[in-house]
């Protein structure tokens, strides 16, 4: 159990400092793509992008607000999920666009709004408390929210499945 604990305090602690060290960099004049790119911890994401033939999309004018998985996120995938995602390119963009709310929302907006409807069409359910812990679904937001020049990314620990 300790060393549970311990592995996922690690995950936990890297994936926000390499947030916090890429909300710390100026990023609001890149896309949100480009920030994807740039940013190290988005590898998975940007492939399934490319895959999905999103990248224009979200490199586009938007604005866009989008719940990113980290590589963690998709790692904790059960086995060969990600492949047949990949191989399946109308369930990849369901899943993919199941992360992405129009128009730029706050944090503030997105609790008070609490069921956004995504661009798949299908809501997602938005939590916060005082403590500023922010959840999507079952997938908690890590770090500050990350202004794009087209956007606003959400870093989350977990792909949301729609």
């Amino acid at each position: 159990m300790k060393y549970l604990l311990n592995g996922f305090l690690t995950l936990v602690l890297g994936s926000m400092l390499s947030t916090q060290a890429l909300a710390s960099n100026r990023t609001d004049d890149k896309s949100i793509v480009e920030i994807a790119v740039s940013a190290g911890s988005f590898g998975t994401l940007v492939t399934a992008l490319k895959a999905a033939d999103l990248v224009e999309t979200l490199s586009g004018k938007g604005p866009f607000t989008v719940f990113a998985p980290t590589d963690a996120a998709f790692a904790k995938l059960p086995a060969g999920t990600i492949d047949f995602l990949l191989a399946n390119k109308d369930k990849l963009t369901e899943v993919l666009v199941y992360h992405v709310v129009d128009g730029k929302r706050s944090p503030k907006s997105l609790v008070a709004e609490r069921f956004p409807k995504t661009l798949l069409g299908k809501e997602v359910e938005v939590r916060g408390n005082a403590y500023r812990v922010l959840s999507i679904n079952d997938s908690l937001v890590i770090g500050k929210p990350i202004q794009a020049s087209n956007g606003i990314i959400y870093v989350i620990d977990s792909v949301l499945i729609p």
